[in-house]
Parts: C-alpha cells; sequence; structure tokens
C-alpha cells in the first residue's frame, strides 16, 4: 500500500513526539492503530464480498451450462427414441401382420413394467438382546481362576471378612467385667 521503511517510520514518530507530546503519544497511537485495524476489516470484508458475487456469478454460468447441456440430451434422447419407432414401424409393415401383433403386445409388456417401482429393502432390528452382557469367558473358567462375578459393597466385604468370635478370650472377659 505505502511504501515505508525504517528510516521515514522513525521519523514519523518523532515529529509525532515533538506535535503530540510524550504524555499524549500513546494513547494517540492506540488510537490510529484501532482506526488502522477497522479499515484493514472493511478493506477485508469489501473484498470478500466481491470474490463472493464472483464466485455466485460463475456457479449460475455452470447452472445454466449444465441444464442446457442435459435439454440437449434429452433432446437427442427422445430424437433416436422416435427415429428407432419410426423404424420399427417400417420393419413391422414390411414384415407382416403377424410380426406387428408380436410387437404390438411386447410394447404393452414394456409400457406395464414403466410404471412399477422396485421397492427398497427395510431396515430390519437384528432383534440382539443388547443389555445382556455375553462374555466370552465361560463361568467354570473365571471360579477356577478367581475372578470375582459379583461384587461386593465395602460394609458386605468387612462382614464377610470379619473374624468370628466363638470363645471369649480372658482379656475381653476381664474387660467386660471391669476388673
Amino acid at each position: 500500500m505505502f511504501d515505508l521503511d525504517v528510516s521515514k517510520i522513525a521519523l514519523i514518530g518523532a515529529v509525532a513526539l515533538i506535535v503530540i507530546g510524550p504524555e499524549k503519544l500513546p494513547k494517540v497511537a492506540r488510537t490510529v492503530g484501532t482506526l488502522v485495524g477497522k479499515a484493514q476489516r472493511y478493506v477485508s470484508d469489501v473484498k470478500a464480498e466481491v470474490n463472493r458475487a464472483m464466485e455466485m456469478e460463475d456457479l449460475k454460468k455452470m447452472r445454466e451450462s449444465f441444464e442446457n447441456a442435459a435439454s440437449e440430451v434429452k433432446n437427442s434422447v427422445n430424437m433416436t427414441s422416435k427415429e428407432v419407432e419410426k423404424q420399427l414401424g417400417e420393419l413391422s409393415h414390411s414384415v407382416g401382420e403377424g410380426l406387428n401383433s408380436d410387437l404390438v403386445a411386447a410394447s404393452e409388456d414394456n409400457k406395464l413394467f414403466d410404471g412399477l417401482s422396485i421397492p427398497s429393502p427395510v431396515y430390519k432390528n437384528p432383534g440382539k438382546k443388547w443389555r445382556l452382557k455375553q462374555s466370552a469367558t465361560p463361568q467354570w473358567f473365571k471360579a477356577q481362576r478367581g475372578v470375582r462375578s459379583k461384587a461386593l459393597s465395602g460394609a458386605a466385604r468387612v462382614a464377610r471378612f470379619r473374624p468370628k468370635t466363638t470363645q471369649s478370650s480372658p482379656l475381653i472377659v476381664l474387660k467386660k467385667f471391669g476388673n
């Protein structure tokens, strides 16, 4: 845009320092920076809008060319089908009345199949019971290896492994009676 060298920028900075003063220079520099940033964003937005307009114009031209090509193909297919029908009609007249009746029946059969549509396959749920966990390791192997198959809560685990006191030891008896 502008051809600014380091020497030119230093000269501009020195003049601004003298004219504006050292107290107001940072505030003015911030303001100039924000204005330059806004101007750059505005220019980039305008460029993007122009590019979008050009792309839209190109897409419209491409769409028109595709539509023209499709209509040309459709017209050529219609013309060839009419020519083939005409040639078949001439052939049927030349061969005889028997062949003509066979062609009429065949064309009627083709007309019957034109309106039919082949149904698309319908999704069928496989019916798996996804909530049931199916393990590949058999239960007898887990039991032999000592793999826990049922989880215990903390309180149940303490109760399970608490030593059972069937006989009272003499210390416990003494503590009970306070001696």
